[in-house]
């Protein structure tokens, strides 16, 4: 209470009103896989096709970025994605330890012997990086900022810039000259934690050993072929400690599905086997359980038959998860060269989901929309054979006259008929989150009926929003949901233990996944 000690007029602010609940957002995908370049082993915050080209694209030397590795599927799945509608992801980029397939060390990161300017072919300085560097270090060599009270920089005097992700240096006003104050092999080796530097030359003038202006690269240690990476399954899960694979994404809680397209490339390319695609996509499935608020979406094995991917499902996986869904067959884009090449879909269902969400509500099937980038399906599935696939939760992707290639599967991965759906799990997912973070406040808040009565306002409102949005089933507020907290579930004993039970009840609304049309012949008659 607030104390009233002179007379006047004291002004409160009441913080009785209801606290609205908002929904969290169900649009962020996050990627783990391959890339030429990039932070390693950490997930980063990507909100465009753009930004990651910049971020995890390999640097040419004519100063451009490549975003595509070779035999890797990352760079097209988040491409996928955006293309079909994804807002923002999370993107882990997997560099192993220092290994090969013969467990040898991986080798050093090239040297870069930058050239003068009275003789490009008479190599300056020799510049590499302190260690083995996953990603390409960028040199600039640029000319020097006048000092103070100088009309021009010295003679011989120029500045060093060193980029690599996201880490930049530069050392200004250096020189070749071994008597300057800024010698540039001492300040360089003194200050820098990505480079060191040494002269090549000492021979000619001072002028004749300046370097050359303009913008070198240093290629990094990681391989620049998928086929080359020393990968194992156990760098796809990653460690929660160490922020890697795919048990780094905790962190990231925002996330709301995950891809691993370059597992396949991994299984194509013989790093790992079948075991080892199983094991990755069980983690995969087990981390969204952990979390109950995401979603795995598994890509088939390349090249599978339908009959095979039958086998793949049933047999040699057999999952059984609510929080997984299996997209088949793999799809054909447009490839950087020109050429039509199959890729693993999961990229570009992500972009569905996320514009599902966006266009029509995370109530609403992903299904029965175009695949926006892909030309065909790698290959035709017949409806006979998705009669065979989808009742065991495999979800084509099939192509129809004059309609386009579409997502035509909406199913689980759960044998549990309440969970058949993926849009009833994300419904739940959503919803459960949302209250979760709209709730906070009622932590260590007095257990009496008024904070009772507080929580089932805030989540009915919550709710009814919901319901109006036509993501609960029932003409009123009531068919379609109830909030119950009360003596009856919080009784002296519960609340003695520090306790709120809170019971929430939905009636989610469920694709129309079977059109039945009842058509009979009638004679007809006059009224």
């Amino acid at each position: 209470m607030a104390e009233y000690l002179s007379p006047g007029i004291y002004i409160e602010e009441s913080n009785s009103g209801p606290r609205p609940i908002e929904g969290v957002s169900t649009t962020t995908a996050a990627f783990v896989g391959f890339t030429a370049s990039g932070p390693a082993n950490q997930p980063v915050l990507v909100a465009n096709w753009s930004q990651f080209v910049s971020t995890f694209g390999a640097l040419e030397s004519d100063g451009s970025r490549n975003p595509h590795m070779s035999g890797a599927y990352l760079s097209h799945a988040v491409f996928g994605y955006f293309n079909n509608g994804g807002t923002r992801c999370y993107v882990t980029r997997i560099v192993p330890p220092a290994r090969s397939k013969d467990s040898k060390t991986i080798e050093q990161p090239a040297l870069l012997q930058l050239p003068t300017r009275a003789s490009k072919a008479v190599p300056a300085l020799t510049i590499g990086a302190r260690g083995a560097m996953s990603s390409d270090i960028n040199v600039e060599i640029a000319a020097a900022t006048p000092g103070e009270g100088d009309a021009q920089p010295g003679e011989g005097v120029f500045t060093i810039r060193v980029r690599v992700d996201n880490h930049e240096e530069t050392f200004e006003n250096v020189s070749v000259a071994k008597k300057h104050p800024r010698n540039v092999v001492e300040v360089v080796n003194q200050a820098s934690k990505l480079v060191e530097i040494t002269e090549q030359t000492s021979s000619g003038t001072l002028a004749e050993r300046v370097p050359e202006l303009g913008s070198f690269v240093i290629k990094g240690s990681a391989p620049r072929d998928a086929g080359s990476m020393p990968i194992r399954s156990n760098d796809f899960i990653g460690s929660l400690s160490e922020r890697s694979g795919i048990d780094g994404l905790e962190i990231a809680e925002d996330v709301s599905m995950i891809c691993v397209p370059d597992l396949m490339s991994a299984y194509q390319n013989g790093l790992i086997d079948k075991d080892g695609v199983k094991a990755v996509q069980l983690a995969m499935l087990n981390h969204c359980e952990r979390n109950q608020n995401r979603m795995a979406i598994l890509d088939p094995l390349p090249g599978m038959t339908p009959q095979e991917v039958k086998r793949w499902r049933e047999q040699e996986t057999n999952f059984d998860s609510a929080y997984g869904a299996l997209y088949y067959p793999w799809i054909k884009i447009n490839g950087e060269n020109g050429q039509p090449i199959a890729v693993p879909p999961s990229g570009h269902v992500a972009g569905i989901y996320a514009r599902s969400d966006v266009e029509r509500g995370v109530h609403k099937a992903p299904a029965n929309e175009i695949v926006r980038g892909a030309m065909e399906p790698a290959m035709q599935i017949t409806k006979g054979e998705q009669d065979v696939l989808n009742p065991i939760g495999v979800n084509c992707i099939r192509s129809f006259t004059g309609m386009g290639l579409r997502v035509w599967g909406a199913r689980t991965l759960s044998s549990d008929a309440r969970w058949r759906y993926v849009s009833v799990r994300r419904l739940f997912n959503y919803v459960e989150k949302s209250v979760e973070q709209g709730t906070q406040w009622a932590v260590f808040e007095p257990n009496d009926v008024m904070l009772w009565s507080k929580v089932r306002r805030d989540i009915t409102a919550f709710l009814t929003t919901v319901w109006r949005d036509g993501a609960l089933f029932g003409n009123t507020a009531g068919e379609a949901f109830y909030v119950k907290c009360d003596a009856e579930l919080n009784p002296p004993e519960v609340r003695d233990r520090g306790i709120l039970f809170v019971e929430v009840g939905l009636a989610p609304v469920k694709p129309a996944e079977f059109v039945v049309l009842r058509f009979s012949q009638y004679a007809g008659g006059g009224m």
